[in-house]
C-alpha cells in the first residue's frame, strides 16, 4: 500500500471512530428537552429510584411508557444502561431508567409531563 493511500485509510478509520463517539448516547436535544432518535421525548419515573439499576415501569406501564432502548450503546456518564427484567438494556441517567411517550405523536411533544405527578420531561440542561 503507497503512503498516501494508507493516510487515506487512517484518517477515514479516525473519522469512523469519531462518529460512533459521538453518537454513544441516542438522545440530542430538541425544543428544550430530551429526546430519542426518533424524536420522542424523554421522561423520567418517580418510582424508579436513582441507581438502582432496576426499573419499576413494566407490564402494561412500559406499554405507554416504552424503555429507551441501551442496545447498542456506550454510554458516557451521566448516562449508563441497565438491565430490564425481560433482559434488555434501557438508557438511564443519573441511574434514573429513561422513558419516551406513547401519546407523543411528533418531536417535542410533551403530553406525558406531569401524568399522575409522576412522570418528568427530561430538560436538555440534564
Amino acid at each position: 500500500m503507497k503512503p498516501m493511500r494508507c493516510s487515506i485509510v487512517l484518517v477515514s478509520l479516525l473519522l469512523a471512530g469519531q462518529a460512533l463517539a459521538a453518537d454513544a448516547t441516542p438522545l440530542r436535544a430538541a425544543k428544550g428537552v430530551l429526546v430519542d432518535a426518533a424524536g420522542k421525548t424523554v421522561y423520567t419515573y418517580d418510582k424508579d429510584e436513582s441507581g438502582s439499576g432496576k426499573s419499576s415501569c413494566v407490564a402494561m406501564c412500559a406499554k405507554n411508557w416504552p424503555p429507551v432502548s441501551a442496545e447498542g450503546a456506550t454510554p458516557a456518564a451521566p448516562y449508563s444502561a441497565i438491565t430490564r427484567d425481560d433482559g434488555s438494556k434501557q438508557l438511564a441517567h443519573d441511574g434514573k431508567p429513561l422513558y419516551t411517550f406513547i401519546k407523543d405523536k411528533k418531536e417535542g411533544d410533551r403530553t406525558g409531563d406531569g401524568v399522575g405527578g409522576v412522570w418528568h420531561v427530561v430538560n436538555e440542561k440534564k
